[in-house]
């Protein structure tokens, strides 16, 4: 396999030079030290100059062996060397002074110096232009970059908005499905603008703003291009990120540049996706009140509040982070309206299903609401990625039509990873992940208050070297204490049965043993569960805006209650894994014939598993 990092190795030797990295700086050091090599070089050639006076004095000694005269400049050989062993000589010649003047200098022993006339030399010239070169480069490399980013220098201030019209927009309402609270909300405010004089008779106002909050790909972007289309009116839509940037106003320039153009097309809808980029609390960040970021944010503060009454300009933004949103942005008269687009339910799932298979040729004997039952949690994004999968998996193997098990691939595939062939377990290896992963099944199946297994598999992949999937009878809002305590159970059914079958536990069960762990924290801090701690929330999910969780949460109990409530963790983990146990122990028998199935096939169904309990389990 190639490796990712071979650009990064080093060369044999230990040292490996990226000239391409520092480029402007080898030109602008080369720039330097050309000058100054030639000067230096002249100077180590250039012969000795010497006083006119001297030179007047060695030829009446009759001291000057050759000369050669190139018009003010004087330059020959001495007969003998003078002072310092000087055998080269240059002079220049005082051609502006007259004969007689010459003449008294000389005979009353004058010292004469002579210089030639100001000329300009190459690099006199070189180091001249050097500043200028110097600024034009990096003009120029500034310049090039901007360009390739699709920005323009001399516009750094305009708004990086795009707008958009309803000839470029192809969504629609039609084209969302799970979201009809939100949709009915947004087509009031579409309607306001199509027809406003409804409801300036009956004095209401259009909302200045709509935020839509919720998790990322519940489609609260597919929101606004849909609106975009509804609308029919100038869309301008832009990115939080797209306002900041290095320089010191641009984001309150571009913002204002924003607002003007959207004014100018009145009515019109401006949509900030990420709004939380620019629209974090101000003071709790690094950087005070004059960073960019915060300039920002007061220039849009300033320009919704300067929405006039007449104006038909509605603010649409979006964001997955609304706890760290300026308390200032949410007030009613900016964001007057918060929509939330949340996760979809079972039927929004089959209903979004639809939606994206409809333009894919699959088979009829699809079972899109068996898809929908089994993707508890998938936003809609997630959704249209598993029937591309599904797509993808259906060319791979030649097929005209999108099948049932090419869903079900995608699916493992997307939530379990990819099968990783190059793993080659040993005999006692498998042996131990068959008795972990009977031992979960096992557990699952014998438990009143959990999911029915739908697959148990021991195929190694990215996240597992085994895996048991439940299926959901549908979406859970409400979990009640007892379901909590058999899915812990559940959880350390397979350390348990390694326990038990092989006397010996692995490092395999890590990642049960921190889910049990949180759910039984959660239990105890989160929905007073505990045995000792009832009614009672002590709030573990508290932490502070721009801090990491590890860092900001905060306890608020002594350490005595500290030290009561780790105790009870134990008590209540332990008392999981003794069920598990005993339940394993109970139908020893049952597990051998789950283990050797998952040995023989290395994946087997659930049906086959409750087949293998029939037999009156205790």
């Amino acid at each position: 396999m190639p490796d990712d990092n071979l650009q990064n190795k080093k060369r044999p030797g230990g040292f490996n030079f990226d000239w391409r990295r520092y480029s402007i700086f080898i030109f602008i050091t080369l720039i330097f030290l050309i000058p100054w090599i030639f000067s230096f070089l002249t100077q180590l050639w250039q012969v000795n100059e010497i006083e006119y006076s001297v030179f007047l004095r060695q030829l009446d000694s009759g001291n000057i062996q050759s000369t050669s005269i190139s018009g003010e400049e004087i330059s020959g050989e001495f007969k003998n060397p003078i002072d310092k062993g000087v055998k080269y000589f240059k002079t220049y010649v005082p051609y502006y002074i007259n004969e007689s003047t010459l003449s008294q200098l000389k005979e009353q022993n004058v010292k004469i110096s002579t210089h030639p006339a100001q000329q300009i030399s190459f690099v006199g010239i070189i180091l001249n232009l050097l500043p200028f070169a110097i600024i034009f480069f990096i003009f120029y490399r500034a310049s090039k970059t901007m360009r390739q980013q699709g920005q323009d220098m001399f516009s750094i201030g305009k708004s990086k908005a795009k707008r958009f019209t309803k000839e470029r927009t192809h969504t629609t309402f039609n084209d969302i499905a799970g979201l009809e609270g939100a949709i009915e909300e947004l087509k009031e405010v579409v309607d306001f603008l199509k027809n406003p004089a409804k409801y300036v008779r009956l004095g209401a106002k259009s909302p200045k703003g709509v935020l839509l909050v919720g998790p990322p790909g519940t489609g609260k972007t597919l929101i606004a291009r849909a609106i975009a289309s509804e609308a029919n009116v100038p869309f301008f839509s832009i990115s939080g990120s797209d306002f900041v940037e290095m320089f010191v106003g641009v984001g309150a320039s571009r913002v204002r540049d924003l607002f003007l153009e959207a004014k100018k097309s009145s009515p019109s809808i401006i949509f900030i996706d990420e709004l939380d980029s620019i629209g974090r609390h101000r003071g709790a960040g690094l950087g005070g009140g004059n960073d960019e970021r915060e300039q920002t944010l007061n220039q849009l503060l300033s320009e919704i509040d300067g929405f006039e009454k007449d104006e038909k300009t509605i603010l649409l933004a979006a964001t997955n982070r609304p706890d760290v949103l300026d308390p200032a942005l949410l007030r009613p008269g900016r964001f007057d309206r918060r929509i939330t687009v949340g996760l979809p339910a079972m039927k929004d799932r089959e209903a979004i299903l639809k939606i994206h298979i409809r333009n894919k040729p699959a088979d009829d004997d699809i079972d899109l609401e068996k898809v929908a039952r089994s993707t508890p949690g998938f936003s809609g994004a997630d959704l249209e990625n598993l029937l591309n999968e599904a797509a993808l998996i259906a060319a791979r193997k030649n097929k005209s039509v999108i099948g049932q098990e090419d869903l079900n691939e995608a699916k493992d595939k997307i939530v379990l990873g990819l099968e990783r062939k190059s793993i080659i377990l040993t005999e006692q290896e498998r042996k131990t992940v068959a008795y972990h992963e009977a031992g979960h099944a096992l557990v699952a199946e014998l438990l009143p208050e959990t999911e029915p297994v739908y697959k148990v598999s021991i195929i190694p992949r990215d996240f597992s070297m085994g895996v048991t999937q439940q299926m959901q009878d549908g979406d859970k809002y409400l979990y009640n204490k007892e379901y909590i305590l058999d899915r812990i159970s559940v959880l350390m059914g397979g350390r348990a049965a390694e326990e038990i079958k092989l006397k010996t536990i692995t490092s395999g069960a890590e990642n049960d043993l921190k889910e049990a762990q949180k759910l039984v924290r959660k239990m105890i801090l989160d929905w007073g569960m505990g045995s000792e701690f009832t009614n009672i929330s002590f709030g573990s999910e508290r932490r502070e805006i721009f801090l990491g969780e590890e860092i900001a949460q905060r306890r608020e109990f002594s350490e005595e209650t500290n030290r009561k409530i780790d105790e009870e963790i134990v008590k209540m983990l332990t008392a999981s894994y003794n069920k598990s146990i005993d339940l394993i122990k109970q139908n020893e028998a049952a597990l051998d014939k789950i283990a050797d199935r998952l040995l023989e096939h290395e994946e087997i169904a659930g049906d086959e598993i409750k087949k293998i309990l029939e037999g009156n389990p205790a």
